[in-house]
């Protein structure tokens, strides 16, 4: 199926326009994960917000009889004594529900007496009647560290074998070109839960389910570009004669249908999650919905202009200018 017909636009000759909105959003995240690097959030240095899985703390489920007041809640905990408290109000307000997260102790064993601080400081405010703890979830200091590091290592290796399988599938500038375009989107993708937090939007938080999300969003991207890549080297050997740019602008015009058609479904599909999803599902469905837009964009704007770019680096240094998809696939 065709959504477009005869499609002819000189995706190479707007390259400038799509380095210019790369490198504004890059930078724009860049500077707000510095900021939020500088401006420590509970005593930990992090360049991103995160959630309770990684930077330790208790997460507890709180369902009221009435419709709980956010703001009423947060003076009660202050009362208390409890600081550096993140509230967050379920969507479905005939639930009554709020999820309270306090941030780590200094000792693991103290962690476990975050139920008995939120009930005794609710009781304060709203009576024992008012409301039921529903669920508790802990996690350690020392956890939450294993956790961020085996997350960032999972990211690395999950592009280093990418990197590898396209090398052979293809050559090395191949896997070059898709590895960047994929650390662009991930980079884009975590800076902007640093960016919403430097607006002051809370509750965007960087857990396991938002690293699952760009976990996903690595080989998603990485399939639209290889979709990409191998019509580009199928057209290089029907037309060998035709000038690289040529055939990348071709080769990116005549799978625009199938790139559109399919990141355009499910592009709908996470907004649907992100609109109706709730708080829980927040950060994944938020970090999907960026992730998708931007790899779907890398694919074109980011991995295929890299090798003409390489091919032109080849040829100003008066090296062999052979089409680096001239290799055919080995069997």
């Amino acid at each position: 199926m065709e959504f477009f017909h005869q499609v002819d636009i000189d995706w190479l000759g707007k390259k400038w326009y799509f380095l210019a909105f790369s490198l504004i959003f890059s930078v724009a995240g860049i500077i707000s994960m510095a900021a939020h690097w500088a401006h420590p959030e509970g005593g930990r240095r992090s360049p991103v917000p995160l959630g309770v899985d990684f930077r330790g703390g208790t997460q507890i489920e709180v369902q009221f009889k009435q419709r709980p007041d956010i703001e009423q809640i947060r003076q009660a905990t202050s009362a208390s004594g409890i600081q550096d408290v993140s509230i967050v109000n379920y969507d479905i307000p005939s639930h009554n529900e709020v999820l309270i997260s306090l941030p780590e102790q200094h000792q693991e064993s103290t962690l476990d007496t975050g139920r008995e601080q939120i009930k005794s400081a609710l009781t304060n405010k709203f009576g024992a009647g008012a409301f039921e703890i529903r669920n508790v979830q802990v996690v350690g200091p020392t956890v939450g560290k294993q956790l961020e590091k085996q997350a960032l290592m999972a990211t690395l290796w999950s592009l280093l074998g990418m990197l590898v399988y396209l090398w052979f599938r293809f050559q090395l500038i191949y896997g070059v070109a898709a590895v960047i375009a994929c650390f662009h989107d991930t980079l884009i993708t975590i800076g902007a839960f640093a960016l919403l937090d430097s607006f002051g939007i809370k509750g965007m938080e960087i857990n396991l389910t938002v690293i699952a999300a760009v976990l996903t969003l690595v080989g998603y991207s990485m399939n639209d570009t290889i979709v990409v890549f191998d019509r580009i080297r199928e057209n290089l050997r029907l037309s060998r004669r035709e000038s690289l740019p040529d055939v990348v602008n071709r080769s990116i015009n005549q799978t625009l249908s199938r790139t559109v058609l399919t990141s355009g479904l499910t592009f709908l599909t996470v907004l649907s999650l992100f609109v109706y999803g709730g708080p829980v599902l927040r950060g994944f469905s938020f970090a999907l919905v960026v992730g998708i837009l931007i790899g779907t964009y890398s694919s074109i704007a980011i991995a295929a202009p890299m090798l003409v770019a390489y091919q032109e680096w080849r040829a100003g240094s008066s090296k062999a200018a052979a089409l680096p998809a001239a290799k055919r696939a080995k069997v």
